[in-house]
Parts: structure tokens; C-alpha cells; sequence
């Protein structure tokens, strides 16, 4: 396979995972909806962010650490589980309050921030998006890629993330989600809520399993 063969099948697989559902596309869609398209365009920057660091992370070859060093990949993923579980916590409690929208420019820059690293965090959060970034790309990357394979996979990977996540947004933020949601925002931020925590429950109930 060729450099850019596996550069194009790397973003391929990496597009599929981005796409399959998960605690990232229900934040995004949540805060498209339930703050603003705004929130959710910072959300997925966040996400696309996250993605740029884990391709870092590939490159380097440090999965091979997490596959090598097993207790550090129990704590990793606990700890992401728990952070998930905070989240989901936060989005529960506020389920009963009403929505409210503050047309102050301080108080949207700093909404807009705080989205940003809900998204950068919850990103993160997840080891297993480690060592799936991992798993491709040492399965698919030759063992001496060019320089440019360097300079491109990066923000090639960041518009992937990033793009996938924007369409989320901009689909969820649109008139009729957003009337729903303010319709029915107690139960469907109970429904976010209860997601995240089960992928959250679920990543530390099998950080025992032997494994990546």
C-alpha cells in the first residue's frame, strides 16, 4: 500500500468511528439544540481539537505504552467514565430548569468557551478513542511514512472530527429540533443524561477485562 493509500484508508476509518454514535454526538446535538448552533459549532471544535491530539498521540506510537502498561489503561478508562458520569450528573440536575438565554456578549463568549472544552474534554475523556486512533494507525500507516504523512494526517484529521461534528450541529440547531427540545427538555436531557452515564458505567465496569 502506498503512503497515500493508507494516508486515504486511515481517514476513511477514521470518518466511520467519528460517525458511529457515542457520548461526543450526544453532547453536540444537546447543546446545539438546547443552548444554541453557536454552543454546538464550539462543541465540535472541541471534538475536532480532541481528534488532532489523539492523531499526536498515534503518531508518536504512545498507544503502544497503554497496550504495554496495563494498569495505565484500567486508570485511563475509569477515570474517563467517571468524567462522563460528572457530565451526565451536570445535565440531570439541570434537566427540571428552564432555558435561559442571555444576550450579553461577555456571557456568550464565555458559554461559548465553556462548550468548547465540554467538547475538548469529552473527547478525551475516552481512552478507548486512543487506542482506536492507535489500532489504525498502526495497521495502516507504512513503517517509515514520508514527512508529508506527518504534516497532513493532522489537519486532515482535525476536519474529519471537526466537520462531522459541525453537521451534527447545524442539523440539530435548526427550528424544529430546537422547538422540540424546549418542548420536552426534561426528559430529553434525562435521555442524554442516562446515555452518557451508561457509556460511562460501561467504560469502568470492563477496564478490568484483559486487552485493548
Amino acid at each position: 500500500m502506498t503512503a497515500l493509500a493508507a494516508v486515504a484508508a486511515i481517514l476513511a476509518a477514521l470518518l466511520m468511528g467519528a460517525m458511529s454514535p457515542g457520548p461526543s454526538f450526544v453532547l453536540v446535538a444537546r447543546n446545539a439544540i438546547g443552548l444554541s448552533r453557536a454552543d454546538g459549532l464550539a462543541t465540535a471544535l472541541g471534538m475536532g481539537v480532541g481528534g488532532v491530539f489523539f492523531s499526536g498521540v498515534a503518531l508518536a506510537g504512545l498507544y503502544t505504552l497503554l497496550s504495554a502498561v496495563e494498569w495505565l489503561y484500567v486508570g485511563l478508562k475509569v477515570a474517563g467514565g467517571l468524567y462522563l458520569i460528572y457530565i451526565a450528573s451536570k445535565i440531570w440536575r439541570g434537566a427540571s430548569s428552564p432555558l435561559v438565554v442571555d444576550d450579553g456578549r461577555d456571557a456568550q463568549h464565555h458559554n461559548l468557551r465553556k462548550s468548547f472544552w465540554i467538547g475538548l474534554t469529552t473527547q478525551l475523556s475516552n481512552p478507548k478513542t486512543a487506542i482506536w486512533y492507535g489500532s489504525i494507525f498502526a495497521a495502516l500507516l507504512p513503517q517509515h511514512p514520508p514527512l508529508w504523512c506527518y504534516l497532513i494526517l493532522p489537519p486532515m484529521i482535525f476536519a474529519i472530527e471537526a466537520g462531522w461534528y459541525t453537521v451534527v450541529a447545524l442539523s440539530f440547531s435548526s427550528r424544529r429540533p430546537r422547538e422540540l427540545y424546549l418542548r420536552a427538555k426534561k426528559w430529553i436531557d434525562h435521555f442524554a443524561a442516562g446515555a452518557i452515564t451508561a457509556l460511562g458505567l460501561r467504560l469502568i465496569f470492563t477496564a478490568h477485562k484483559a486487552g485493548i
